[in-house]
This record gives C-alpha cells, structure tokens and sequence, in this order.
C-alpha cells in the first residue's frame, strides 16, 4: 500500500480513538498537506492556533484530512423492486395520505409532498444486522453503541475465486495473504468482503439464486476471536450457503454484528481507508436498513471530496420528481 494510504488512515484513527495530541496531529496535517505550512493564518498568532489546534483537534482533522479526502458511497438504494428473500415478500411505497382528507398531500395544494413506506422487513437492501436478529438476550439495532460510527476499513476480494467457484467462500488462507501484501488487519477494524455479486443489482432473481459467494465459518471466527474486528460485511444478502447458516448463526447468536448487500467495493482501496456507518434508530429493530460510506486517501481514483458537488444550497435538478405509478415510487 502507498506510504500516503497509510498516513491518511492512522492520522486519522489515532485521533478519532483520542490518542492524537495537537501536536501530533500539526505533523500530522502537514505531512498530508504539503501545503499546510505556507497556509495564512485565519486569526491570531502562531501561539493562539496551536492553543485552537490544542482545543479543537477534530476541526483541524477535517480540514486538514477529511475535507480532501475522497467519499464513496457502498449503499444499494431501496425500492419497491430490489432483491430480498422470498419469505419476506414485498415492499410498496406510496404518497404520504392527509388523514382528515385521504387525499396525498401534493406541491400544488399544501406546498409539500412526502412518502408512506410499507416495508416488509427490515432486513431490506444494504444492512446492519444486530446480533438481536437471531438471540434476543443481545442488543437490538437501537442498542448499539455510537462508537460503531468510524472504523478502519480492509476490503478483501475474492473476486478471482469466485470467477471460478461461484459458490466460493472466504477461507483464513484469504486473510493472511491480504495480510502479507498490506499487513495486519487493525483491531476493531471493519472486513469487507468483495465478491462483485452486486454486480448485478438490482436483478431480483440474485435472492433466488442457491449458490453465491460467502464467508467460512472458519475465517469469521479468525476474525473476531483472533484480530478482533468491529464487524465483517458482504455483497449477498446471506453470510454462507450452508444449510443451517452456520456462520450468521454463530456471529448474531454470540453478539456480533454485520453489514450485508454491501456495494461498489471494486472503487475503495483493499487497504487505508475508513468507513462511516449509518442506521436508523428503530426501537426494538431486529435488522437495520444501514448506509455506509468509504472514507479514501485524498489522491484515490474514485470517489467525490467536499467543495467538488454542490452541498448547501443542493443544486436543482433538471426534472422535478414525480410519481410513477407503474415503478410505485417517484422517479425524475
């Protein structure tokens, strides 16, 4: 991996975990911005930026860091339409109805228009699955802490096995060949597992198919027990193909969590980004629609950095939204 990749990642870890002094974090912006040192001051003295810096070492993290660094969104949108166990059946969305009225609440008539969702599950496109989903003595997905909110991220492909097998599954001898070209994987770190079975989302027959790519048994329990990972995620909407589910079994009935129909995985690095997760806070959920977003180096090929789009105000755009009776949501 590049000597920037991981300068990025660990100058950003250390201080979200707290171990960053304002010192460390000054070289540590320098060092990602070569610039940094010929920067005017905003306000004050040298003595009263390093005093901010000191005070406020988040801010200066994302200017510095965050604020170049390039964003990548791993989330399926949801739809009436997208892939989803059978047993569950479908979703339908519809207009948002005025109950003194039972009419849809229109732009024209009362200035704004909004959304009911019938959703048939909420094990539902791109996930977070609390360990509450199968065991209810562990934490439901309003119960997880907020800590799960920043991570290192390691992305290992299969991609070349399952080309082969598609019904390959990540074995522990994965693990440590990424580990002898990147290193160690960081404790508390987040594994994504890249298949490219996405690839053909949002092809409803994927959740019919009875092979696909999975994760051993085997390397999620190296994985927790031996690195001891936050969580693990994958492109399928199941952990394996065995016929009890061993592995989501064991991770959801002894308290861990994972992501599932994680997407575009082919545009992050294998090694030196962060991730950022997202969830609805439903009381008492047993599944979490989630959305996670890949934090890259500043010179990675893919992604969007802030200032590159418009943000505030969002740019308008070229055809309004509408209702599309035959799709059951609006569309432009």
């Amino acid at each position: 991996m590049p000597r920037a990749a991981h300068g990025f990642a660990f100058g950003v870890l250390f201080v979200l975990a707290g171990w960053g002094a304002a010192a460390w974090l000054s070289r540590a912006a320098a060092r990602t911005s070569p610039a940094a040192a010929t920067e005017p001051a905003v306000a004050g003295d040298a003595a009263g930026a390093g005093e901010d810096a000191e005070r406020r070492p988040l801010w200066r993290l994302y200017e510095r860091v965050l604020k170049r660094a390039r964003y990548v969104d791993l989330t399926h949108t949801i739809t009436p339409s997208i892939p989803v166990w059978p047993g569950f059946g479908r979703s339908t969305f519809g207009p948002a109805l005025d109950p003194k009225t039972g009419r849809p609440f229109t732009y024209a008539r009362d200035g704004f228009e909004a959304t009911r969702y019938s959703l048939a599950t909420d094990q539902l496109g791109t996930q977070l699955d609390p360990p509450a989903h199968w065991n209810p003595d562990y934490p439901a997905i309003d119960e997880l802490p907020p800590t799960f909110a920043v991570r290192p991220l390691a992305v290992i492909s299969i991609v070349d096995q399952v080309a082969r097998n598609p019904g390959y599954h990540l074995a522990v001898d994965d693990v440590l060949a990424w580990e002898r070209r990147h290193g160690r994987i960081p404790e508390g770190a987040v594994v994504f597992v890249r298949s490219d079975w996405s690839k053909e989302w949002p092809n409803p027959d994927l959740a019919t198919r009875p092979r696909f790519p999975g994760v051993s048994l085997a390397a999620l329990q190296f994985l927790h027990l031996q690195r001891k990972i936050l969580m693990h995620g994958h492109e399928p909407l199941d952990t394996d193909t065995t016929p009890d589910l061993e592995g989501e079994a064991w991770l959801l009935r002894n308290g861990y969590t994972q992501a599932e129909g994680v997407a575009n995985l082919d545009r992050v690095p294998e090694a030196g980004a962060l991730v950022a997760i997202g969830y609805p806070k439903l009381g008492g959920g047993t599944g979490g629609y989630a959305r996670y977003i890949a934090i890259c180096p500043p010179d990675w090929k893919y992604g969007v950095a802030v200032g590159e789009v418009p943000e505030a105000p969002l740019a308008r755009r070229q055809r309004p939204l509408r209702w599309d009776a035959k799709l059951g949501m609006r569309v432009r």
